[in-house]
């Protein structure tokens, strides 16, 4: 439900042409949705090759975009077109997995970075009033734990990214401030903590999006695994909370020049997140298993900016999202992958 302050604000967007740059993928498939939902036109660029199986039915950003154009996010050419019409900007468009990153640092670079840049270009070189910066909780890094609790991570403290994923979140966070403060354009960033939520469907060999992992291993049989033992905290927000969050973003004067975590502020263990998926599967079992390389210890947002500046807060809580998604899996026998039940060597969570 949105409230009367906020609805305010994002009637503001009708009628407003926004580019979401990776508006296929889930996250960025479920802000068209809300876009289109609040009267604005979204465009949408993406390759729609993140998953090695179709998704983009699944996702069904067709049915909510004005406009689809499939393309690279370095493509000068296109995404210089498409930021000419438009009045804001989502920039969403990543290599988002954190065990691909590491394996192609090159690819994350070409991505994340390469990308970010040309972005940034085609804005300074429009008409956006706005531009939204889609990075992540993976800045802070394993964090300080406080008081003998998970660390809690606040906008202001310093960054000490431990993957190549983070630090490219990193470099573009900078990057986005350097271009366009006194600019014409306004800028917002956005740090999202862990996102799940139907029709999340996992990668192969990768350790993100541990939900559809352990209710698909679940599902089929398969022992829940922790990697690193799931002792690892984690700050679980489901995918709609998240769009609401960033669309806020887009829409709140108070929002210029600030960046705000996107977060519930519960810290939750891997291990508890595996017991309440387990406990839709009676007999579910887990398996321990190593920490991958830059996989976080984690830790959980400080939510007082997000409340403060956008009037937000989250209005799923984990067990009732993990009901949904279960529920949701059920309903689509299709959404476990192939080679997900071929491949008994695949990392879960």
């Amino acid at each position: 439900m949105v409230d009367e302050p906020s609805g305010a604000r994002l009637r503001q967007l009708a009628g407003a042409t926004v580019l979401v740059t990776g508006g296929g993928g889930l996250v960025g498939s479920r802000i068209v949705a809300q876009l289109a939902g609040h009267g604005a036109h979204p465009l949408v660029l993406d390759s729609f090759d993140a998953y090695p199986h179709a998704v983009r039915d699944r996702f069904a950003v067709d049915r909510n975009a004005a406009e689809v154009v499939l393309g690279d996010v370095r493509e000068r050419a296109t995404v210089g077109w498409l930021a000419g019409r438009a009045d804001f900007v989502i920039h969403a468009a990543a290599y988002a997995d954190v065990a691909a990153c590491t394996r192609n640092p090159n690819t994350a670079f070409a991505s994340n970075v390469h990308g970010t840049q040309t972005v940034l270009d085609a804005v300074a070189a429009a008409a956006v009033k706005r531009l939204v910066f889609i990075s992540s909780a993976s800045v802070y890094g394993d964090g300080t734990p406080s008081g003998g609790g998970p660390a809690r991570f606040t906008e202001d403290q310093p960054l000490t990214p431990i993957s190549v994923y983070a630090n490219t979140k990193v470099w573009a966070e900078h990057q986005v401030r350097l271009m366009l403060d006194g600019s014409g354009t306004e800028h917002a960033t956005v740090r999202y903590f862990s996102v799940y939520g139907d029709p999340q469907v996992p990668k192969p060999d990768s350790h993100s999006w541990m939900v559809p992992w352990m209710a698909m291993s679940a599902r089929t049989g398969r022992p829940i695994r922790l990697n690193g033992g799931g002792s690892q905290v984690r700050d679980m927000v489901h995918v709609d909370d998240i769009a609401h969050a960033t669309i806020l973003a887009l829409a709140t004067d108070e929002m210029a020049g600030q960046t705000v975590n996107v977060g519930t502020g519960v810290p939750t263990t891997v291990r508890e997140i595996g017991e309440l998926i387990a406990g839709h599967y009676p007999g579910a079992e887990f398996a321990q298993t190593p920490r991958p390389e830059g996989d976080p210890l984690g830790g959980y947002a400080d939510t007082r900016r997000a409340a403060d500046l956008l009037g937000w807060k989250p209005g799923i809580r984990l067990a009732e999202g993990i009901e949904r998604y279960v529920a949701w899996l059920k309903a689509t026998p299709g959404a476990v992958p192939d080679w997900f039940t071929a491949d008994t060597a695949a990392l879960a969570a």
